[in-house]
């Protein structure tokens, strides 16, 4: 355990180094969380398709159903809509939000915070790896 918890910090520590605030730093969160992900499985396959089924998987949480598109909608090149306040979200796709994944200790506030609430659990490496290259295919 302590070895994956030297690995995660060594790995947040590469992404915050590179972090900029346009694509290119959300393709090197992919690409770190996908380098993260093999050091937990080589076998392990990322996929931008996989990303888009996690981004739209139902699940029922207090009666509702929800998902990453429920509130950022079927699109994420479009602005979403809190499911509970009504406030306005930013697109989550890259190219229409430079601004996504620029900060990624904000980033993994939000996954930490989102899966938990969503899922559970933590989402692991794989999930993230997935989902922000389903988002890098959006224009």
């Amino acid at each position: 355990m302590k070895k994956v918890s030297t690995v995660l910090l060594a790995l947040l520590g590469l992404i915050s180094i590179s972090a900029q605030a346009d694509v290119v730093t959300a393709q090197q969160a992919a690409n770190d969380y996908g380098l993260y992900a093999k050091r937990i499985n080589p076998d392990v396959v990322l996929s931008a398709e996989v990303g888009r089924a996690f981004y739209t998987k139902k699940v029922v949480v207090d009666g509702k159903d929800l998902s990453c598109s429920a509130c950022h909608t079927d699109n994420p090149a479009n602005p979403g809509k809190h499911n509970v306040t009504g406030k306005t979200i930013k697109p989550m796709a890259p190219s229409v939000n430079p601004k996504r994944f620029s900060d990624i200790n904000k980033s993994e506030r939000k996954f930490s915070d989102h899966c938990k609430d969503l899922y559970g659990k933590n989402c692991s490496p794989e999930d993230k790896a997935n989902f922000v290259s389903y988002l890098l295919t959006i224009k």
